[in-house]
């Protein structure tokens, strides 16, 4: 079997590799590895190349810039594009942020402007597969993921499941949490969660045959001394809510407190991400001048585990945190290529993949049409719920029942979100603008269209379409 990997330009890509040949179940005879740019595929790709041969699989790993020849005969294709780079994102952010509204990646303009420039590329894709790889499925962890799932499913010429690590990262830190606390007697729970991509909440967690969310909520001060994770919130209104959000609510709950974070922290989160993965690459080069591939792997897994260790940290706190958690990472050796812990992201994908093979099969939360299952929403949005994942396909089970309040942020995104794909792929500016004026960060139309008029001038040839 082929696994199709659409890089991009995604720095993790060498750990998702070494995750899936380090599978004791995987079954690929080949993955090909797509890496448009030079400096990457000279880097990062050839990371990739070389964790193969480190691995004792010398040659299963192909690096390509050509779209054909990677999505020729794929059985499965992983997406995690970045159409304008680091860059782009850059962009994205600094353009709301000038007119005090909220910059973040995958969220209101900033999560626009990546879907409107990424959407054509991403079906381009799907056109190449559909001729060339009829058969194959696309797991999609481009971001916004819910928003590209969105389109490639209107697009309707293959079979797309999107994948975030965020509701089962929540989850893990609540079941954590309940641990410490002594809440279950015994280790089996289960949790609810529904919503969109980046925009759900996990309404129930039942341990033990109790639903313990009323509990949890009533201690959530608690929660959020023993995990950063849930530090962003206000408890009162999560309280008010009903439910626990997952962490990109953060912009919806507290959009006063992220542009003064971002303000004090003197950057975007976007500028610290570029600044750590030019070091990152640079790291590679060097690492692979002047030793082998455990050297280039140790540059990278260090330089990545401090990305990982500073998420959200300059948006939620007004720092990065860089200095800390690079004391942290240093004062540690990096684990050898075979013994690197699975990540959520790459365990996830793999999850997914075996899961339809039937290595596997069993319930995780993904991005697939609705078909009933948020039953305020039409059957072909795509929603972010639990499903079945076997040899049948992918099926969504019971969803539990979100808060009203949530219910209403969920109609107007997946609003706005109908509108952004539609806009994309007719080419249509206005129907763009008026679609952005419907996110509930943005403060009306007028906003709208000089917010989308500064995003096509500064990203030139990738939103030169709409007209």
């Amino acid at each position: 079997m082929k696994l199709t990997i659409l890089g991009g330009g995604g720095v993790r890509m060498p750990a998702f590799v070494r995750a899936v040949l380090a599978n004791p179940e995987s079954a690929f005879s080949e993955i090909c590895l797509f890496e448009p740019d030079q400096v990457r595929r000279a880097t990062t790709g050839r990371l990739a190349v070389e964790i193969a041969a480190a691995l004792g699989q010398p040659g299963v790993v192909t690096l390509t810039a050509d779209p054909e020849q990677a999505c020729t005969a794929a059985d499965y294709v992983f997406s995690a594009i970045r159409v304008g780079g680091d860059r782009g994102r850059v962009i994205d952010e600094r353009v709301a942020r000038k007119r005090g509204i909220v910059g973040q990646e995958t969220t209101g303009p900033g999560g626009c402007a990546m879907a409107l420039r990424t959407i054509p590329v991403v079906m381009s894709y799907c056109e190449l597969l559909s001729r060339l790889s009829p058969g194959a499925v696309l797991i999609n962890f481009t971001n916004p993921a819910g928003l590209i799932t969105q389109a490639i499913s209107a697009q309707g010429r293959v079979t797309a499941i999107g994948v975030c690590d965020t509701p089962a990262g929540v989850i893990a830190d609540i079941a954590s949490f309940v641990d410490s606390a002594g809440l279950a007697v015994t280790d089996g729970w289960q949790a609810g969660y529904a919503g969109l991509n980046h925009l759900g909440w996990v309404c129930s967690f039942v341990a033990d045959g109790q639903e313990l969310i009323p509990g949890l909520l009533a201690r959530f001060e608690e929660m959020q001394r023993f995990d950063h994770a849930f530090g962003a919130f206000d408890a009162d209104l999560v309280r008010h809510v009903a439910a626990i959000p997952t962490e990109y609510l953060y912009y919806y709950y507290d959009a006063a407190r992220y542009l003064d974070s971002v303000s004090r922290a003197g950057s975007t989160r976007g500028e610290d991400v570029l600044a750590l993965n030019q070091e990152l690459l640079t790291g590679i080069g060097r690492a692979f001048t002047g030793g082998d591939v455990q050297a280039a792997w140790s540059a990278y897994a260090e330089l990545l585990g401090v990305r990982h260790d500073t998420y959200m940290r300059t948006d939620t706190e007004g720092d990065s945190g860089q200095d800390a958690a690079r004391a942290a990472r240093s004062a540690h050796v990096a684990p050898a290529i075979g013994e690197a812990k699975l990540g959520g992201y790459e365990g996830l994908a793999l999850r997914v993949i075996d899961g339809l093979a039937g290595r596997q099969p069993g319930q995780l939360i993904v991005n697939i049409p609705n078909d009933g299952c948020l039953n305020f929403l039409e059957p072909d949005d795509i929603v972010e719920v639990a499903a079945t994942v076997d040899q049948s396909g992918v099926h969504t089970v019971p969803a539990p029942a979100l808060p009203k309040s949530a219910q209403a942020l969920v109609l107007a995104v997946k609003d706005y979100e109908r509108g952004i794909v539609s806009a994309a792929l007719t080419g249509d500016a206005d129907l763009a603008a008026v679609a952005l004026a419907e996110h509930p960060l943005v403060p009306g139309i007028t906003a709208a269209r000089a917010l989308l008029a500064d995003y096509i001038e500064s990203h030139g040839e990738h939103l030169a379409y709409l007209s």
